[in-house]
């Protein structure tokens, strides 16, 4: 994909630099310049991030090995460029996560995420096999939270400030509305309700951007661009919340994980889509 942005845009600046040099050299170097700026954005912009999915395949992912409180792991697929995880068989309240082989500590994650309407999913953050871990939650259904931090076996603390309802339309989501939660959690910023529900990509894709830094780490979390979350582990102190115990479980590094909740809560054929997976390392 790089080498074909970069052989298009190196076209465009030639095309250009030929157009303008027949007429003024003046407006060649003007634009020539423009151009160059324009690409050095680009690369700056993804330099030292890779791919932890190869759009194709699972290479470099697995279930959890064994039985979890979520179930043995669900049904993971590559389709149309995308991972789909959904229950196993679907309606049946099985369901697991899928983990990166590969482990992290201090990074900067960006991907795509397309819920579908009623599933409880998660973006898990220094997860184990045994489904622990810091989770970003994907919790899309009524009464639900996209983006804030929740401890999945871990304390079950929970950050969110709001939940969410759907906006229904001849049995269709047509949009989101906020629910404010009545005790607002210790964090250091959240996004409000209102903006949220305006910004976030109903029935389409949603870009998603996650910071995780320290050993008990402050967990950044962005939507579209917006920022919707900052907990700070190391001066957090909601309940449920136990510091040294969860940098005891977790350790300082961990994988990446994606979640297919267990229980009969989960839709019939329902899906959660992720897609477009890179990570920089910090």
């Amino acid at each position: 994909m790089e080498f074909l942005i970069f052989d298009t845009i190196e076209h465009m600046k030639n095309q250009t630099r030929r157009h303008f040099l027949r007429h003024s050299s003046i407006g060649a170097a003007a634009i020539a310049a423009s151009s160059s700026k324009l690409f050095a954005n680009f690369a700056d912009s993804e330099e030292g991030f890779i791919d932890l999915f190869d759009g194709k395949t699972l290479n470099g992912w697995h279930k959890n090995p064994q039985r979890i409180g979520h179930g043995t792991g669900g049904v993971w697929k590559v389709e149309d460029g995308s991972i789909t995880g959904e229950q196993d068989p679907p309606g049946s309240g099985n369901g697991g996560i899928l983990l990166t082989d590969a482990k992290f500590g201090d990074f900067e994650l960006r991907l795509d995420i397309k819920p579908d309407w009623g599933v409880c999913s998660g973006l898990f953050l220094r997860g184990n096999d045994k489904g622990q871990c810091f989770q970003m939650m994907v919790d899309y259904h009524d009464a639900g939270n996209i983006g804030h931090i929740y401890g999945e076996g871990t304390g079950g603390f929970n950050t969110r400030p709001f939940d969410i309802d759907g906006k229904m339309k001849d049995g269709k989501l047509i949009g989101l509305k906020p629910k404010p939660k009545g005790e607002k959690p210790k964090i250091n910023y959240s996004i409000s309700g209102e903006k949220f529900c305006s910004l976030y990509n109903v029935n389409d894709w949603n870009k998603v951007r996650v910071k995780c830094v320290g050993k008990h780490p402050k967990i950044e979390t962005w939507i579209n661009n917006e920022k919707v979350c900052e907990f700070d582990a190391a001066s957090y102190t909601g309940s449920g919340f136990d510091r040294e115990k969860i940098a005891q479980t977790l350790g300082t590094k961990g994988s990446i994980a994606v979640q297919v909740h267990g229980g009969g809560s989960w839709p019939k054929g329902a899906k959660c889509k992720w897609r477009n997976i890179r990570i920089k390392e910090l």
